[in-house]
């Protein structure tokens, strides 16, 4: 993978910036994730995903919103939210401003799986013009990508700050990684299979030390398989966006 940064270091007469028809918007998060990932892990996710794809077809890669709708984790220090409403506006201004410089096809890339606004906010925008925008990665491309890396873990039981966003940061961002996440976590402090009331009483009802998950299982090597696969699954939906349909 070429080596790349948080935020594009393009200037506006690169090919990069001019050529390209369809852009990435990476939307992440700014909440916690427990003592050894950074706040900002799920921006740090989204934008590593959009490097994955500008490694493997040509996109104009857009800066990321950086907070998102976190509001389940708001009984945790450091959490901030939009609300759902300013999230869907950001994104669809962002996308309306594109349009007025000729690009007319947008790769939301959501790194926080509580942006539950962000599926609406594609499917209204492909309603009004028909394959204008999408929403990456879906459940199956996550899916084929823990399976590439050899994720020990299920999404449902990774389902924050462990193995697979751990394992991410490794291979993307290893400086954001604070020591600890190697040890052997406890199986009370750190799994919660039944939180199907999550929306109603909030992470902290689930885990005390907001982990749900196993970062000690996250390894370099499942973090760049599991982006070098997004990378590549991201083809077809590029492929879908500007040629209408998927090539046989």
């Amino acid at each position: 993978m070429a080596e790349r940064h948080v935020l594009p270091a393009t200037a506006s007469t690169d090919a990069a910036v001019v050529e390209p028809q369809v852009a990435v918007l990476p939307v992440g998060a700014f909440e916690q994730h427990g003592p050894h990932l950074p706040l900002a892990t799920d921006t740090l996710v989204a934008v590593a995903i959009s490097n994955a794809i500008a490694d493997v077809v040509p996109v104009r890669q857009l800066p990321p919103v950086t907070i998102g709708c976190s509001h389940e984790h708001a009984a945790f220090p450091g959490t901030l939210s939009l609300s759902a409403t300013t999230l869907a506006a950001i994104v669809t201004d962002v996308a309306a401003s594109l349009r007025g410089q000729g690009i007319e096809h947008l790769v939301v890339v959501n790194g926080h799986g509580g942006n539950y606004v962000l599926s609406n906010v594609v499917q209204q925008a492909n309603a009004e013009l028909r394959g204008s925008m999408a929403l990456y990665p879906n459940r199956v491309d996550w899916d084929e990508a823990r399976a590439a890396a050899g994720m020990t873990t299920t999404a449902h039981e990774d389902m924050h700050a462990g193995e697979l966003e751990a394992s991410i940061l490794l291979a993307a961002w290893p400086e954001y990684v604070r020591d600890g996440w190697q040890q052997a976590w406890s199986d009370d402090d750190h799994t919660a299979v039944d939180r199907r009331e999550l929306l109603t009483v909030g992470m902290d009802a689930y885990t005390t030390t907001g982990i749900i998950g196993r970062p000690s299982l996250a390894t370099e090597a499942k973090g760049r398989q599991a982006l070098q696969t997004l990378g590549k699954n991201a083809a077809k939906v590029v492929e879908i966006l500007t040629n209408g349909s998927p090539s046989q």
